[in-house]
């Protein structure tokens, strides 16, 4: 392999669109909170940090799962042989030391959330993964906390916390939709995901279920008063998409997955409706 096609397959390691949703999302979290103005260093820190450590956990995750990647995924760069097991697991240290360097610059909250993502993004794969269930919860529960460490960045967690709860359940229901996509690869490497463990359509019940607890709680901002009727505006039809997309899920997991992450943003663009309108940045 050339320099070239190393450098291309430690950035593909990192999953870029990744990096960038995930510190979009902790950028909204701060933007929910009211503090990118009053706080931009802290805004800044904060964003930085997840990016690289989105980058570290997705480069060390695929470490952990390269011989499942073989089967499932074989054009990623370790199978493929363009970044080596070992030049991955050092690729993905520095990303972490470089995450935790800016998180230390934050306040003590945010820096405990870093720190316990940070023991998550390494644990996942060899203890939670093939766990029904849990390594479901473990993925959810990170992707919700990047609006909550936002949040916390500018020291006002409140209207994020609810942002957290919502997306966490979406992204559950997502990831179990696609423990039903990578059925025959995960089963072929003896994990114990969801879908093996109960079967592919009480899994997909399940997420359904999940989902629409969260769609049926998404008014709460708006019941509370935080936000205005724009906020619902734009909410309703990310809820609709969502639905959509679990139903979809019965029929072709790979779509309903795909559109529910659609439907996932856009109800992340609601919460931040809702906060420039409240605030009065936007006429």
């Amino acid at each position: 392999m050339t320099a070239g096609e190393t450098v291309r397959g430690l950035l593909e390691l990192t999953r870029p669109i990744n990096v960038i949703a995930a510190s979009v999302l902790t950028f909204i979290g701060a933007f929910v909170a009211g503090g990118v103005t009053s706080h931009p260093l802290e805004v800044t820190a904060a964003v930085a940090a997840t990016g690289l450590a989105v980058g570290a956990g997705n480069a060390i995750n695929d470490y952990f799962d390269r011989e499942i990647d073989r089967i499932n995924q074989p054009e990623r760069a370790i199978p493929r042989g363009a970044v080596s097991p070992r030049g991955a697991l050092a690729f993905s240290v520095v990303l972490f030391a470089g995450a935790i360097g800016l998180a230390l610059v934050l306040p003590w909250l945010a820096i405990a959330i870093a720190v316990i993502n940070l023991l998550a993004l390494v644990a996942y794969t060899e203890l939670f993964k093939g766990l029904p269930g849990l390594g479901n919860a473990l993925v959810a529960y990170l992707v919700g906390s990047t609006f909550l460490f936002g949040a916390a960045a500018v020291g006002e967690v409140g209207p994020a916390a609810v942002l957290f709860v919502l997306a966490g359940v979406a992204t559950l229901t997502r990831e179990i939709i696609k423990d039903v996509e990578d059925l025959e690869g995960d089963r072929e490497e003896g994990l114990n995901t969801l879908p093996i463990a109960i079967g592919e359509r009480p899994a997909l019940t399940v997420a359904t279920a999940l989902l629409v607890a969260a769609v049926l709680a998404s008014p709460l901002p708006y019941a509370l008063g935080e936000f205005g009727v724009a906020y619902l505006a734009v909410v309703l039809p990310a809820n609709a998409i969502m639905l959509y997309a679990a139903y979809e899920s019965f029929d072709d997991p790979t779509a309903g997955q795909s559109r529910l992450k659609y439907g996932m943003f856009l109800a992340a663009v609601a919460f931040i409706v809702g906060r420039a309108l409240e605030g009065g940045t936007i006429a």
